[in-house]
Order: structure tokens, then C-alpha cells, then sequence
């Protein structure tokens, strides 16, 4: 996803869980290390639609920073990094700002909706985590991206 402003994230190697991938992709991209106490969150998971050639089952986690966290860039795989809250990000997208791709949007206008990271930490907790499978359906020139339970998601 070069150029677009992105979670951290990373393949998952032979001998880690899905969390031990979470907490080395945070520290090698962002050098933000997260103590063994640090609860990891399940709050989603995406799989790229069957319609894209390069396919991808990504999981995304919630926690809380590290107390006096310094996150920086590791100038390969990330070559930039922002704390901001998602509202804001979501609108530095819409300005044109950031360029902003499907999944982190639809994730940015989630976690908008809590008040804290206590309450989406919260949240999270509860969640049933299902796997989201988008459909993109091509129409004339253009293609629209479809999320499950949108109409038009289950036509053939």
C-alpha cells in the first residue's frame, strides 16, 4: 500500500500467533514496543476481496500507547508516521491530505464513534470478531467496494 497512510501490519511468520505478529510489526515499524502486560484487543479482521490477485486475511487489534511512547518511523517500511485521533484523519482524507484506503477508512470511521481508548479497548472486548469479506462489483468503468449486509452484497 505504498504512499497510503496505513496501520502498521505484516505477515505472519511460520513460528508466531497473529498478536506476536501485531506487537513485532508495531515495534519494528513504528519502534513502539509494547510491554508482555499490554492486552492486544481483537477488533476486526478483513479478508481482500476474492477479486483482487494479491489476497490478504489481516487482523486489527486495539491497545492502549505505552505510557511516554516515542513512536518513530523506521524509514523502510514506514517512512512516515501521525498520532491523531481518527476523526482527524478522516478528515485530513477527505482534504486530500492523506490518501486514505478502503479498509483504514472504514476502520477510521469505527473507532470515531468512541469517546476513548478505554471505551473502544471496551468495546472491542465484546465484539464478536467475524472475518469481513468485501465484494467489489464492477459497473460500466467504475468499481464500487460492497461490506457485507449492504444491499446489492449477496446479488450474483
Amino acid at each position: 500500500m505504498g504512499g497510503a497512510w496505513v496501520f502498521p501490519g505484516g505477515a505472519v511468520d511460520a513460528d508466531e500467533t497473529v498478536e506476536q505478529t501485531a506487537r513485532r510489526e508495531l515495534e519494528e515499524e513504528a519502534s513502539l514496543p509494547l510491554d508482555s502486560s499490554a492486552e492486544l484487543t481483537p477488533f476486526s479482521r478483513w479478508i481482500t476481496p476474492a477479486e483482487v490477485k494479491i489476497r490478504f486475511d489481516t487482523w486489527f487489534f486495539v491497545v492502549a500507547a505505552p505510557e511516554g511512547g516515542q513512536p518513530q518511523a523506521d524509514g523502510q517500511e514506514c517512512v512516515d508516521l501521525r498520532w491523531m485521533a481518527p476523526q482527524a484523519a478522516l478528515d485530513a482524507g477527505a482534504a486530500g491530505q492523506l490518501e486514505l484506503v478502503f479498509p483504514t477508512i472504514k476502520h477510521l470511521e469505527q473507532l470515531a464513534t468512541f469517546e476513548s481508548v478505554d471505551a473502544t479497548i471496551a468495546a472491542a472486548r465484546k465484539r464478536d470478531v467475524v472475518a469481513v469479506q468485501p465484494r467489489i462489483i464492477v459497473e460500466g468503468e467504475g468499481a464500487r467496494v460492497l461490506l457485507p449486509g449492504e444491499p446489492g452484497f449477496d446479488d450474483p
